[in-house]
């Protein structure tokens, strides 16, 4: 098989004094998401996709948070590892469609600086990297400013 399609999915709580981080870039906001990482959901999202076309798993068998060595890690480098996995197997990265669900902050200003640093990282070009947002119209936890989304679909080709 030549071609292969993973999806992925991820949710993080927002609080104030945490840093926002979506896509690799650090966006202003009065509230951060939490996790063992820096809780990016888009770069995680994006992981789990890629590990899902291949096969292998999903990101909290790769870089458990019950393993230190991942506390407060930039997603940037789970990313670039996550990359290097699908090499191993044979795979090289095609395309990625996201999806991030959030009320606040408006990202729209962020996006070719969040294209710029994942086409970086997979070795894509900023057309391959697409990047959209909505809200929930004020519903659920993530209309709340509770907490955020991240949807993402991937494409793998063999190499």
């Amino acid at each position: 098989m030549s071609f292969r399609i993973g999806q992925g999915v991820d949710f993080h709580q927002l609080a104030e004094g945490r840093e926002l981080w979506l896509g690799g870039v650090k966006i202003e906001h009065s509230k951060g998401a939490v996790g063992h990482s820096d809780a990016d959901v888009l770069l995680h999202a994006i992981c789990d996709a890629m590990l899902g076309a291949a096969c292998l798993g999903d990101i909290g068998t790769h870089f458990p948070d019950t393993d230190s060595q991942y506390k407060n890690i930039d997603s940037k480098i789970l990313l670039k590892q996550t990359v290097n996995l699908i090499g191993k197997e044979g795979y090289s990265l095609v395309n990625i469609d996201s999806t991030l669900c959030l009320e606040k902050p408006k990202i729209k200003s962020y996006v070719p600086q969040m294209q710029e640093a994942i086409a970086t990282i997979c070795g894509l070009t900023t057309r391959d990297v697409s990047i959209k947002a909505t809200t929930t119209e004020r519903m659920g936890f993530v209309g709340r400013e509770e907490g955020l989304v991240a949807y993402a679909s991937v494409l793998l080709q063999r190499i």
